[in-house]
C-alpha cells in the first residue's frame, strides 16, 4: 500500500480475507480466475508491506529484493494477462468471448514485455513523499506504448462483459486509474494497484449476485 508499512499489511489483511470468502461463495469453476483477483491483490499489498520494511530498516537487502519483485511480478506481469483472463472466462457470449480475445493477447504481449524488463534491469524502490515509487532503468521509448497496452488490457474486457455488474467494477477501476495518474503520476505502480486493491472487493458483491440469480 502507499502510505505505511501497517497499512499495507492491514490492507493486504482485508482484502485477503474478502477474496477467500469470495473463492467460498463462487461454485461456477469458470469465475474461479475472477473470484481469486481480491486474493492475490491481498498477497500483492502484503508483500508491499515487506518493502517498507525493508526499506525502513537497513541491512534487510534479501527481503528488499524478494518483495519488490513479489510486488512488481502481480503489479505488471499478472495483471495485463489476469484481468481479460479472468473476464474472457467468465464470458458465456460466443461473440463478446471473441471480442475479448484480442486484448487478452495484448495483455499477454504487456506481461512478456514487462517479465523481460524485470528479469534483464534493475528495479529501485524508494519513499518518497509518503509513497512507494519504483524507479527502473528499462528503456523509455517503448514505455507509453506499453502502457497504453496496459490500460486497454485491464480496462477494456470489463465493459465488453455481458454481466452488468462487471461494468460497476471497470468504471471503479477507471475513476481510480484518472484519479492516480492525475494527483500520484510518479507513484502510479503502487498507488493504483493500492486502489485496485481495495476496489476488487466489488467480485465479492459480483459473485454474491451471480449465485443468487442461479439459485433463483
Amino acid at each position: 500500500m502507499c502510505f505505511s508499512a501497517g497499512a499495507s499489511f492491514a490492507g493486504g489483511a482485508l482484502i485477503t480475507a474478502a477474496g477467500i470468502l469470495t473463492i467460498r461463495k463462487n461454485s461456477d469453476p469458470s469465475r474461479r480466475v475472477f473470484a481469486s483477483m481480491p486474493l492475490v491483490f491481498g498477497a500483492q499489498q502484503i508483500s508491499e508491506g515487506f518493502v517498507w520494511v525493508a526499506l525502513q530498516s537497513p541491512g534487510h537487502d534479501l527481503m528488499l529484493k524478494i518483495a519488490t519483485y513479489t510486488f512488481l511480478f502481480a503489479a505488471v506481469i499478472l495483471w495485463p494477462s489476469f484481468v481479460p483472463a479472468s473476464v474472457f472466462l467468465m464470458e458465456k457470449l460466443k461473440r463478446r468471448r471473441m471480442i475479448i480475445l484480442p486484448f487478452l493477447v495484448v495483455g499477454i504481449l504487456v506481461s512478456v514485455y514487462y517479465g523481460i524488463g524485470l528479469l534483464t534491469r534493475e528495479v529501485t524502490p524508494m519513499i518518497s513523499s509518503h509513497h512507494i515509487r519504483y524507479a527502473s532503468d528499462i528503456p523509455k521509448q517503448w514505455s507509453l506504448y506499453v502502457f497504453a497496452g496496459y490500460l486497454l488490457a485491464t480496462l477494456v474486457p470489463l465493459f465488453i462483459s455481458s454481466r452488468r455488474q462487471i461494468w460497476i467494477l471497470g468504471l471503479l477501476m477507471t475513476f481510480s486509474c484518472l484519479i492516480t495518474g492525475i494527483f500520484y503520476k510518479e507513484y502510479l505502480t503502487s498507488v493504483w494497484c493500492f486502489f485496485a486493491a481495495v476496489i476488487s472487493i466489488v467480485n465479492y458483491f459480483i459473485i454474491s449476485a451471480d449465485t443468487a440469480g442461479k439459485e433463483t
